[in-house]
């Protein structure tokens, strides 16, 4: 869901990969919810971290509140955020639309964040 408000929210102003400590599927409730907002992730994939090199990256998310569990290199960006949200998996549909609007302020203040730090070193 993060990948898409990404996608969606900073179209123009930022790039996005989603990745994973392993390789997974995007949640057929996840793809139900964010459809019902207007955003198809329904072709993402969360390819695994092991794909990435972190010196690619400016900003790194993780959202499970397990960034304890990332290589240090992940850890160590300039921007690094940990947001511990809860996995909405086998919970009901109102979990899903929670996390899914918690996601979607999370990645709105992000992307205002970067952009406010941009435009002040500029």
């Amino acid at each position: 869901m993060a990948e898409g408000f990404a996608k969606t929210l900073g179209e123009g102003k930022i790039e996005v990969t989603s990745s994973g400590l392993e390789a997974s599927r995007v949640h057929p409730t996840a793809v139900e919810v964010m459809s019902e907002i207007g955003i198809d992730i329904s072709k993402q994939t969360s390819n695994p971290l092991s794909d990435f090199t972190a010196a690619d990256y400016d900003a790194v998310i993780s959202m499970c509140g397990c960034g304890v569990n990332l290589p240090t290199e992940w850890v160590t960006q300039e921007v690094f955020e940990d947001w511990d949200l809860d996995d909405p998996d086998g919970k009901p549909l109102e979990t899903f639309h929670r996390v899914r609007d918690e996601i979607k302020e999370r990645v709105t203040n992000l992307i205002d964040r970067l952009f406010s730090q941009v435009a002040s070193s500029n």
